[in-house]
């Protein structure tokens, strides 16, 4: 059973008074709003802008009230900010009642109340903009009390920064955090340059299915569910390619989808179970072609959301504008390790990780040797966005052969600030040799390695049919958001972020 606190017993209490005066906390009928806090501020300079202020009607949350006994000021927030409110006894009850001010107002409004205001804006004599209010109604009575946010001069000192109350209450973190909501705002602006960029050349937006029958497009371990009319096993998609592919096989030229990807993996500043990711395959491209579309793509992300190129990400300078570096991942690991592992088997490369101190598992293949140690020695060196390109075949099973390098293919990741952002390819689109690398991945699966790709035997018939050469891009939406809003944890830039269960009180 739930324990109420006292202040929450308090208000319950409230609430009953509220009730025994006929008074509804929670009314059903439209409140009609005409203005909010950022247009009276923006919009109120001086008295010549009184009449055009002389009858607003705003609704928003108490945060701050100071009582002054037969008047108050009180500040309330709506979706624009905060607008400071000033209300006196006689003007809210102009005939003999007082009860609206002396009982409801003074003993059973708390802050974190809604309310809806009518008056007219006017300046105080310290020069802020505020209503007088001549009309107030009760919207919503708020049973639980928000946590205090003190402030002074304006400016919050003392926020609330406990990350287990602010993901887990969401909801609560964004009345009393300033600039949480910024952060999320920012990040549906992100979004939308990036479908006004897509859009603008051409490529169509689609959905594909979430529930599959084989989990496939990328190595990851899946969720896994029941469809109980079907009676058969499904999966929660880990990405979306596949489909995608067969959309290019059917004939569209530029697909792209916003996919909400599930994968059971760990947790960390930087993964989520639950994340967003860009994909999108263009018909008759390379990979060279998608790197000078990727960079194009982030430059304008980083302009239309911060209104510059470079940006401030924790202690970091990143500059987003094109070009950006590019270096094949056999040379980074050379650099970074002094050791020249372009021609090693996989008994040579475990050995070499092993002196490296990179942990490696006997399930391990060559292509997940060469990725923990990249990962382990090299990714973190690169801060400034980075292209690391011509991946070793084993890595990549859905990517094609290298054009002129034996034993490689033609694949890039974008790295910034030491994180994969970005994973393309030029796609492969031989249905042969694509049977073939999806019987390696199955070997690997054998030896234990619970990431490896199923055959999706649909998507090799689509291939028999023909895909044009294409190229295929994913971006990591949550980790752009992440540099794009200054961020260095996936949580804050997730609205609901995956949590344990809350234990019970």
């Amino acid at each position: 059973m739930t324990h109420l606190s006292e202040q929450e017993i308090i208000r319950r209490e409230k609430l009953a008074e509220l009730n025994k005066l006929g008074i509804d906390a929670y009314p059903a009928a439209l409140y009609p709003i005409n203005t909010d806090a950022e247009k009276i501020r923006e919009g109120y300079r001086s008295e010549d802008d009184k009449p055009q202020f002389a009858n607003v009607c705003l609704a928003g949350r108490i945060m701050s009230i100071r009582d002054m006994g037969k008047a108050n000021f009180c500040v309330i927030q709506d979706a624009t900010g905060r607008m400071q409110l000033y209300i006196k006894r006689d003007d809210i009850c102009p005939d003999e009642d007082k009860t609206l001010y002396d009982v409801v107002w003074k003993k059973l409004i708390d802050i974190g109340d809604i309310i809806g205001v009518k008056g007219y804006v006017f300046t105080t004599k310290t020069g802020e903009t505020s209503v007088h209010v001549k009309e107030l109604t009760l919207l919503t009575k708020s049973l639980r009390p928000l946590p205090i946010v003190k402030e002074k001069d304006g400016e919050a000192f003392d926020e609330v920064t406990d990350p287990e109350f602010r993901y887990r209450q969401r909801y609560a973190d964004l009345i009393v955090n300033p600039g949480v909501k910024e952060t999320f705002i920012k990040r549906t602006k992100m979004m939308n340059s990036i479908r006004e960029y897509l859009n603008y050349h051409g490529a169509l937006e689609v959905d594909t299915p979430v529930l599959q029958s084989i989990p496939g497009g990328a190595a990851a371990r899946p969720f896994m569910t029941h469809h109980n009319a079907l009676d058969i096993p499904l999966y929660l998609r880990i990405a979306n390619e596949l489909y995608l592919k067969r959309l290019i096989v059917g004939g569209f030229e530029w697909v792209y989808e916003f996919s909400r990807n599930f994968r059971n993996e760990g947790m960390d500043r930087t993964h989520n179970p639950e994340f967003t990711i860009l994909e999108f395959y263009v018909a008759y491209k390379d990979y060279l072609w998608m790197m000078d579309t990727t960079e194009l793509l982030l430059e304008k992300v980083a302009l239309d959301s911060n209104g510059k190129s470079l940006l401030t990400v924790g202690d970091q300078q990143i500059e987003f504008k094109a070009p950006y570096k590019r270096i094949s991942i056999y040379d980074a690991i050379q650099e970074h390790t002094g050791i020249d592992i372009s021609n090693m088997d996989e008994t040579e490369l475990r050995a070499t990780c092993k002196k490296l101190n990179v942990h490696v598992e006997d399930s391990m293949g060559r292509g997940k040797l060469i990725d923990e140690l990249f990962g382990e020695k090299c990714e973190a060196h690169y801060i400034q966005p980075t292209f690391i390109t011509d991946y070793p075949v084993e890595m990549s099973p859905l990517t094609k052969k290298h054009r002129s390098k034996p034993g490689l293919v033609e694949r890039f990741e974008l790295i910034i600030n030491g994180k994969e952002i970005a994973n393309a390819y030029t796609e492969l689109n031989d249905p042969i040799d694509q049977r073939e690398r999806f019987e390696d991945q199955v070997k690997l699966m054998e030896r234990g390695d619970d990431e490896a790709m199923f055959i999706d035997y649909d998507f090799l018939r689509a291939l028999e049919y023909g895909m044009p050469p294409t190229s295929g891009i994913g971006i990591g939406i949550d980790r752009l958001a992440m540099l794009m809003t200054n961020h260095l944890s996936i949580q804050d830039v997730l609205l609901f972020p995956q949590m344990r269960p809350e234990k019970e009180d």
